[in-house]
């Protein structure tokens, strides 16, 4: 009998705590949280360099599913497509049929570089940069007509100045996104006649003007400026002082290029926003610092293979009050780097041109794996004799080196505060 009382008694207080737990008030600051309606993410890189070794690698590549360009990047390609928006910096013409064969410094790029970039997951290029011109006023016109026809959105140029000038509107998700460019460098400004093709200039006021018009026509608005000093990592005061006047007139995003180089990502605020700018982006993919070796020379040897993948969400929110809000939720990048086989193929080590663009964290595991299989003298390891391992694990650490420093030196420029973890 007592042990049944007893049993009773834990019952009913067992039966207690549970009332009491399920009348206990809800957390009061998870009551004040907006609800998320739906969200957008935008993959932003840098400069897309067509340099004459970038068409060769492509030429030569053993994929040739258009044109080999995709096989170049295709370790970045699933960031890309994972995006629903992705965007880059289109630093060449593509005007096989009006202009000349790419040279130093002049570029173009063959038929088949949109269609390649469509492929590979980019929605929205800047046209807006100082090589717009590279293939002249004729070039501008091809260009745009051959993105058009491969499904990309083109921003900073145009048919005429007014498209040139006319921000293009994407919607995802229910969230509509307003995409400007300019460019504050011409190598040549054949901007004349504002019924011919035209590229954008940057022109503080106008540019400034434009973004309050758009701002409430979006919910978020995304400003390309191609500015600032080649190969320096800092931006300059008029860079900081742009970028400030942007957010102001209501930009949520920068994102600049022409240093090919990194420079930093900043959050700023104004009006109760918060805004990400990042102040270059670096390259893509390009032909510089081929030469370059972690063994041979200063880590700043490598710098224009450095690049960043910034990577930012946007959400729908419904507000206690019932007013649905934008906002910026998450900001962050991945590293990148580009391979280059120029050494080897000079040493007659290698017979074909390679350029590869890696995401440097998985490119790390990937390293360190190769030297652990290689370390161990007793597994199989695929080489024909002691020799041949030692050899393969020398380059194996050598590269893991290599990766490890420049993600080290890219985290260094563009702030650890940002990097995806």
């Amino acid at each position: 009998m007592l042990k049944l009382k007893v049993a009773c008694i834990f019952l009913l207080l067992a039966v207690a705590c549970e009332r009491k737990q399920a009348l206990a008030k809800p957390d009061p600051d998870a009551a004040r949280l907006p609800k998320v309606i739906s969200q957008v993410r935008l993959v932003a890189v840098g400069d897309i360099m067509m340099h004459n070794d970038v068409k060769k690698a492509a030429m030569q590549s053993p994929d040739q599913q258009e044109e080999g360009f995709p096989s170049l990047w295709a370790d970045v390609i699933p960031l890309l497509k994972d995006a629903d928006i992705a965007f880059g910096n289109l630093e060449t013409p593509v005007a096989p049929r009006s202009g000349k064969p790419g040279v130093p410094f002049q570029f173009n790029s063959p038929e088949g570089l949109p269609k390649a970039l469509k492929a590979s997951g980019f929605t929205v290029l800047s046209t807006a940069n100082n090589h717009a011109y590279d293939q002249g006023v004729e070039g501008v016109a091809e260009t745009l007509e051959r993105l058009k026809e491969a499904g990309l959105v083109a921003v900073g140029s145009g048919e005429s100045q007014a498209v040139a000038e006319r921000p293009q509107i994407i919607e995802k998700n229910g969230i509509k996104f307003a995409f400007l460019a300019f460019t504050d460098l011409f190598n040549i400004d054949l901007n004349r006649k504002a019924t011919e093709p035209w590229v954008r200039p940057l022109n503080l006021e106008p540019a400034k003007e434009a973004i309050r018009a758009i701002r409430s026509q979006a919910n978020v608005v995304v400003v390309s400026l191609h500015w600032g000093n080649e190969y320096q990592h800092e931006p300059t005061q008029r860079q900081r002082d742009i970028a400030k006047v942007m957010v102001e007139a209501g930009a949520d995003l920068i994102l600049a290029s022409h240093p090919h180089v990194l420079q930093p990502i900043e959050q700023l605020e104004a009006g109760g926003r918060k805004a990400i700018v990042a102040y270059s982006l670096g390259n893509f993919i390009a032909n510089q610092d081929r030469f370059y070796r972690a063994d041979l020379f200063p880590v700043a040897g490598g710098d224009n293979r450095d690049g960043a993948a910034i990577r930012i969400t946007f959400s729908k929110e419904l507000d206690l009050d019932g007013r649905e809000t934008v906002r910026l939720r998450k900001a962050s990048y991945e590293p990148l780097w580009t391979e280059n086989n120029a050494r080897e193929m000079i040493a007659g080590k290698d017979t074909r041109r390679e350029v590869h663009v890696l995401r440097v964290n998985a490119a790390l595991e990937s390293a360190r794996k190769e030297v652990d299989r290689l370390g161990n003298p007793n597994a199989s390891n695929g080489t024909a004799d002691e020799q041949a391992r030692r050899i393969a694990l020398i380059e194996a650490q050598e590269r893991f080196r290599t990766l490890l420093l420049r993600k080290q030196r890219i985290a260094a420029i563009v702030g650890q505060s940002f990097e995806d973890r």
